[in-house]
């Protein structure tokens, strides 16, 4: 006497050797190929799903950052004033802290090499003492988190004559 499970398997294995014709005819070994490339493929979509977590994640720290640049500027130039204490001043410093933890990079000095993938021109000058274009001035810091530019450093350029 079958069980039906009995009877399932049965009907797997005749429907496996039908598709398959001229090729392997051992059911277990059809059956363990079958295994072996499901297997596979969902150890694929895991990875996959994992990754796209990951850059989802990204974007949506970045597109948080991006927001708060008005504010880090706002800061930065309330603190070159002198006008950044008491209450104001811990805020700030929360507010600092808070990018910082998020790896947010603040980059762009006077004198570096300009380079257009990161830096965004707004002035031009020619001067005999550079030999190739610098960032001569800093108008506005770049920022990027991770390998991402935020926003490009805005410079005025001194090239030479």
């Amino acid at each position: 006497m079958t069980t039906d499970s009995e009877n399932e398997i049965q009907v797997l294995e005749e429907e496996i050797i039908e598709e398959a014709p001229g090729q392997e005819t051992d059911p277990v070994a059809v059956l363990t190929a079958d295994l072996q490339r499901l297997q596979a493929e969902y150890a694929n979509y895991r990875k996959r799903v994992e990754r796209d977590r990951a850059v989802a994640s990204e974007i949506a720290t970045a597109a948080v950052l991006t927001e708060l640049l008005a504010t880090l500027d706002d800061i930065d130039r309330a603190s070159s004033h002198g006008e950044l204490t008491g209450g104001f001043k811990a805020v700030a410093d929360q507010i600092t802290s808070l990018t910082n933890r998020f790896n947010l990079e603040r980059y762009g000095a006077e004198g570096d090499l300009f380079d257009p993938q990161i830096h965004e021109a707004l002035m031009h000058e020619t001067s005999a003492d550079v030999t190739t274009p610098i960032a001569s001035k800093i108008l506005q810091p770049g920022y990027k988190y991770k390998e991402r530019i935020l926003r490009p450093a805005r410079v005025a350029v001194t090239e030479p004559e």
